[in-house]
Formats: structure tokens, C-alpha cells, sequence
């Protein structure tokens, strides 16, 4: 059998945390090296993408946490331990990581990564109008930029396509004018 028919047998066909039904796959609770059923969870595409941080943090949808977290299963403990803690300004999920008891071993594993550490907001790459930006898009310059070290100057309504997101520094993208790669700050385009 392979890992993801063993998780849906063990879940029944539902997300660990969330209960749904639908859009399911394996998740691997890091830091993990090999994938099994004892460091592995099936869930949906929402619970995956807010633990993954592609979509922002939906407080109202983990108060399923409340129920799902006692589940027989460390892994599942884990990434409810800490979703928990990334929502832990939220009274329902202060109260519930105050009566959440994990084994001293599944306990460290969930604060491996250091997740609990941080809140639950997610910044995405956005234009000057706050449309969120995804790599591949086609943006337009709204000011015309004088490009450093060169004498290349980007000019206003210059059509930039298949723009790359610089991963840590949210307020800027890289992309290509008159075929030289250069950084442009997301206050300055709008999504064409």
C-alpha cells in the first residue's frame, strides 16, 4: 500500500485537522528525511496551503483544531500544536494550547522548526493597487526608474512579463526591460 492510501485508511478519507473531504494529499510534518505514516498527515488543499503559508492565516477556520487535536497520532499533534501556536492571540486557541498535553518527545519534534515562534501573518509580493503578484505575472511600470550602475532607464507603462518574486524581501520582483534582468519595487507597478 502507499503512503497516501495508508493515510487515508488511517483518516478515513478525511483531513486530520480539518475533516474534509475533498482535494487531499500526504503531508510530510517536517523536519522529517523519509516519509511514513508516523511522521506524515492527510490533509486538504486550505490546511495545506495556510501551513505552508501560500494563503494567509484563517482564524475561524482552525477552531476545528479544538477537536482534531486529540487525535491518537503525534504527527497530527504536531501540526496542531502548531497551528495553535501560530494563532495563540486568539483566545480559543490560547485556552486550547493550555490543556493540550504532548509527550516530551513529540514536543520537541513540534518545536523543531520554530513555527510556534512566529504569528500567523503571511506577506505576499503586492502591486501599488495591493493585488497579490504570483510568479509568471505581467506587471506595468507606474513611474518611470532610472536603473542603477547602468544607463538603462525603465520607462512609465513599460510592459514587464514573466516576472520572478524575489522569495525574501516581499517589496521587490525581478524581471526583464529592453533584456536586462533588473529589481523593480512592487510601489512602483500594477498588475497589467
Amino acid at each position: 500500500m502507499s503512503l497516501i492510501q495508508e493515510l487515508q485508511k488511517r483518516a478515513g478519507n478525511q483531513c486530520e485537522l480539518c475533516t474534509a473531504e475533498n482535494n487531499l494529499s500526504a503531508y510530510e510534518v517536517p523536519p522529517t528525511s523519509n516519509a511514513n505514516t508516523d511522521n506524515s498527515i492527510l490533509v486538504c488543499k486550505t490546511c495545506l496551503d495556510q501551513i505552508e503559508k501560500t494563503e494567509q492565516l484563517d482564524a475561524n477556520y482552525w477552531k476545528i483544531l479544538t477537536e482534531t487535536m486529540w487525535s491518537e497520532f503525534p504527527a497530527v499533534q504536531v501540526v496542531a500544536w502548531r497551528m495553535l501556536s501560530r494563532l495563540r492571540n486568539e483566545g480559543w486557541a490560547a485556552d486550547s494550547l493550555d490543556i493540550l498535553y504532548l509527550e516530551d518527545e513529540t514536543l520537541d519534534w513540534a518545536k523543531k522548526t520554530g513555527d510556534h515562534e512566529l504569528d500567523g501573518a503571511v506577506e505576499f509580493h503586492q502591486d501599488s493597487n495591493g493585488a497579490r503578484l504570483f510568479e509568471g505575472d505581467t506587471v506595468v511600470l507606474i513611474k518611470t526608474l532610472d536603473v542603477k550602475g547602468s544607463t538603462l532607464s525603465a520607462k512609465l507603462g513599460t510592459v514587464v512579463k514573466n516576472i520572478r518574486l524575489v522569495h525574501d524581501n516581499t517589496e521587490q520582483i525581478e524581471g526583464k526591460v529592453e533584456g536586462q534582468t533588473i529589481v523593480i519595487l512592487t510601489k512602483y507597478l500594477r498588475k497589467g
